[in-house]
């Protein structure tokens, strides 16, 4: 435990991490930023930025480490290879590279009190045993998704592969050594459980939070869209997402003035512009680039409607992506096309509509029955909003991780 009046100093292991886009590194910094406003001293080790391009900017090139400070939080950047996240081989040479490059930052870290392992799921514990070892601090393990199950479901990785069994093997590890798990979504409890043999004791859900400052509704009067009803999706263009459902409910609404906007990068980027061509859409606008956090809360600020559009891998989603946070954040009423927890947490908070993922008939239906009904898009809008200002401020996650974080250290 901490001396009284002394800071809690917490160190992040994040292979992901701002500017890097996509979910882990969203969740990495509101935890990062929570935490920091409730006193803690934190250091963050992470990758070079890279995600998901691989374009590592100039000022890393030809470097082990580049020590930055951000916010009153000291970044230990450490190298990776420029090798774009995408295919089950670059995403695997990038986290082995990060795994060996963290351990460079440890002459620089300093006196630790707990080491949060952000990540990439299960590999970024290994590197934090190093270092919880060396600092003589408990380890606590972030799992965003369940790893190797979302492989498996992306069909990278087939479940009876020898590979698996290594992975199955690496997790069961981490998820026993960790001595609490924080997972952002009750969905994982009973995998985790049941699966590894976890003491369910041990798990303490987090969900990823957002900032509400930053994400929030803007005047009618910052709205750049005319007349047209715009449905916007903004992330990584990633194979976990159906973005064919999207453009193929486009085609049905050619001629009801609405739009829909895809804004982000990533792997599936040159499919998705191919498909947007050889359908004759007029109605779909690619923003083929990643924007920093307050571009992307402006643009989807000036949205009429926000979409996940996740892929159905034959079963319920058991994850929760941070981006429906931001969408409920920005305020406006959102197409989950999901099963699984992203459809029950929509129902529960009553911020949207849900539509089965891949059926592209039911969400042009859904897209036309909220362009006909502002009402009913601009009260789902306002529950979304209530909810995570009430419940999933970045203050609100940073304190509920400052509680698991000084439990920890009083065990």
């Amino acid at each position: 435990m901490t001396k009284p009046g002394k800071p809690l100093r917490v160190l992040v292991i994040a292979q992901y991490y701002p500017p890097d886009m996509g979910g882990g590194a969203t969740r990495a910094y509101n935890v990062v930023k929570g935490i920091a406003l409730h006193g803690a001293q934190v250091v963050v080790v992470a990758a070079f930025p890279h995600y998901p391009h691989g374009n590592v900017p100039r000022e890393y090139r030809k470097r082990l480490l580049k020590i930055e400070w951000h916010e009153g939080v000291k970044i230990i950047r450490t190298l990776v290879p420029p090798l774009p996240s995408k295919g089950l081989v670059y995403r695997l040479i990038l986290a082995i590279c990060f795994v060996i490059s963290s351990l460079f930052a440890l002459p620089a870290v300093g006196k630790v009190d707990v080491v949060w392992a952000a990540n990439p799921n299960v590999i970024s514990f290994f590197p934090a045993l190093v270092y919880g070892l060396v600092k003589r601090a408990p380890i606590a393990l972030n799992v965003d998704d369940l790893w190797p199950e979302d492989i498996y479901s992306s069909r990278l990785l087939r479940p009876d592969s020898f590979s698996a069994r290594i992975a199955e093997t690496m997790a069961r590890i981490a998820y026993h050594k960790a001595r609490i798990l924080t997972p952002i979504s009750p969905g994982y409890i009973s995998v985790i459980c049941g699966r590894y043999g976890v003491d369910k004791g041990k798990i303490k859900v987090v969900r990823a939070g957002v900032d509400v400052n930053r994400f929030r509704p803007y005047s009618p009067s910052t709205r750049r869209h005319g007349n047209k009803f715009t449905v916007l999706y903004s992330g990584a263009f990633s194979v976990a997402y159906d973005f064919e459902q999207i453009l193929r409910a486009a085609k049905l609404l050619e001629n009801e003035n609405v739009e829909f906007i895809l804004q982000g990068g990533g792997e599936v980027a040159p499919h998705l512009k191919s498909m947007v061509t050889k359908l004759n859409l007029k109605n779909v606008r690619m923003v083929d680039r990643i924007l920093g956090r307050d571009e992307v809360a402006k643009l989807l600020s000036e949205a009429d409607a926000l979409i996940l559009p996740l892929k159905d891998f034959g079963k319920p989603y058991l994850g929760i992506s941070s981006k429906l946070y931001e969408y409920q954040a920005a305020g406006k009423p959102i197409l989950c096309c999901a099963d699984g927890q992203p459809a029950e947490y929509v129902k529960e908070t009553g911020s949207g509509v849900v539509v089965k993922p891949g059926d592209h008939e039911s969400l042009a239906k859904s897209v036309f029955y909220l362009k006909e009904n502002p009402g009913l898009a601009e009260k789902l809008g306002r529950s979304g909003r209530k909810y995570v200002e009430a419940n999933l401020s970045i203050d609100k996650i940073g304190l509920q991780m400052m509680s698991i974080f000084n439990s920890l250290i009083m065990r």
